[in-house]
């Protein structure tokens, strides 16, 4: 699954780059190329910082689900954003942006619902519930001693 998510990754950077470059020339690609990776670190950094004076204000049982989706979309966007590429770049920058995460925020819930089951199933086959008898007790450690031999007297 992983191996075919980057070859996807890959296909579509190539494909973004071969069409930029044959539209707007290679020096301009090149250019635009750096200039969103800055814009998105520079954009991802101010993001990090605001999430985190946010996070340390406090929390109230209202906002914690909703600061848990912005977290991860703020990571997400973060790692788009220092991968190479420009359509990475560009889904990166987006997530970014507040008015566009508070437009993935029910997506990002929907889809950890529905893997929360997965999780726990996974772990349950991982970590499987011991079969057989289950019997509740005490143990006692009993030390165990010779009798001392006693000398008999031959007849």
């Amino acid at each position: 699954m992983a191996m075919r998510l980057f070859v996807l990754y890959v296909v579509i950077e190539l494909a973004v780059v071969v069409a930029l470059t044959s539209t707007i020339g290679f020096g301009w690609t090149v250019l635009l190329l750096l200039g969103t990776f800055l814009l998105g670190m520079a954009l991802a950094g101010s993001q990090v910082k605001r999430h985190i004076r946010r996070l340390r204000s406090g929390l109230n049982a209202g906002t914690v689900q909703g600061a848990a989706a912005d977290s991860v979309l703020v990571a997400l966007g973060t790692v788009l954003v220092a991968i190479p590429g420009l359509a990475s770049s560009v889904v990166g920058a987006l997530l970014l942006i507040p008015p566009t995460r508070a437009a993935a925020r029910p997506l990002v819930t929907a889809m950890a619902a529905r893997r929360v089951p997965l999780i726990t199933v996974a772990s349950a086959a991982r970590y499987p519930a011991p079969r057989g008898d289950y019997i509740d007790g005490e143990v006692v450690d009993v030390t165990d001693f010779e009798p001392l031999a006693v000398e008999r007297k031959p007849d």
